[in-house]
């Protein structure tokens, strides 16, 4: 048989036992829901940056376009195109500039046209062009490519 003041202090002491276990509880939850928030916002990070990459991609494309097929060979080369900058359908809140430089040279007797192409894909472009000026939001996405084709 156990004594009273074990019994007593048993007693005492669940009160003590019982907060414990809550405040461990509410720690426990806490950090989980931090973790769980962290890893949504990195997912979707993620996502914005593919969307920026397929953006860029998109640029890059439309600029091949312009300087190897507009006009069509055998057509003379055309110059490069300014900097321009367009939304692409299909990837809403993104806008692309793109910029062409162009150099000449020759293979023998062929005369050949370099074309530097580079596509800047971002979410807030700063006064309509990317990549955006000053400090960027958190939720600021940007991609580069570059590509080097010849005709």
């Amino acid at each position: 048989m156990r004594s009273s003041s074990a019994t007593c202090r048993e007693r005492a002491r669940a009160p003590a036992d019982a907060g414990f276990t809550l405040v461990s509880a509410l720690l426990l939850g806490a950090v989980l829901a931090k973790v769980a928030m962290r890893q949504q916002l990195g997912s979707a990070a993620e996502v914005e940056h593919a969307r920026a990459l397929q953006a860029a991609r998109g640029g890059l494309e439309w600029a091949a376009f312009q300087v190897l097929r507009n006009p069509a060979p055998p057509a003379a080369a055309p110059a490069c195109f300014g900097a321009t900058s367009f939304a692409l359908a299909g990837l809403a809140g993104f806008t692309v500039t793109v910029n062409c430089t162009r150099t000449n040279g020759s293979d023998g007797s062929a005369t050949l046209a370099f074309y530097r192409l580079v596509a800047n894909a971002c979410n807030a472009p700063s006064a309509g062009a990317c990549p955006a000026s000053g400090t960027p939001q958190p939720t600021y996405v940007e991609r580069e490519l570059a590509w080097t084709v010849v005709r």
